[in-house]
């Protein structure tokens, strides 16, 4: 999953989309049930939602306000859903390169670290000052 807001360069007038977190979570199946306790877990329902025609996103429409399908192509792949299939992937060949035999068990695991480290690539100079205010605010 990505969340994307959609911006307008005031010169020129075009639209981009600007995306900023991801979330990725390990399926048992692509079952219709198992998607949508997903989505009502992960999205809030206020949110517009972008899906391809698969029927595995039939009753995503009960948890989100509007629900997009877009039959896949190569256009919806390089527009609609780019940054969706750029972070899979990106976390494939980050895979791929770091780790030599994957099991099931760990998979999470391992697409957890790699979203940590997707979510947080513009943080920069700020990161230390993020740490030290997401230590202050939780302790006790």
């Amino acid at each position: 999953m990505a969340e994307s807001t959609v911006l307008e360069d005031i010169e020129t007038g075009k639209k981009q989309n600007h995306l900023r977190y991801f979330k990725a979570v390990v399926l048992e199946d692509h079952k219709a049930e198992g998607i949508s306790q997903m989505v009502k877990k992960n999205i809030q329902e206020s949110n517009i939602v972008l899906t391809d025609k698969s029927t595995s996103y039939v009753d995503i429409s009960d948890f989100v306000q509007i629900h997009i399908c877009e039959k896949s192509s190569s256009e919806t792949t390089k527009e609609t859903l780019k940054w969706v299939h750029i972070a899979i992937s990106n976390a494939k060949r980050n895979m791929l390169g770091n780790y030599h035999k994957i099991k099931r068990k760990y998979l999470q695991a391992y697409l957890d670290e790699f979203i940590y480290k997707l979510n947080r690539r513009y943080f920069g100079e700020k990161l230390f000052d993020r740490l030290i205010i997401a230590n202050i605010t939780t302790y006790d």
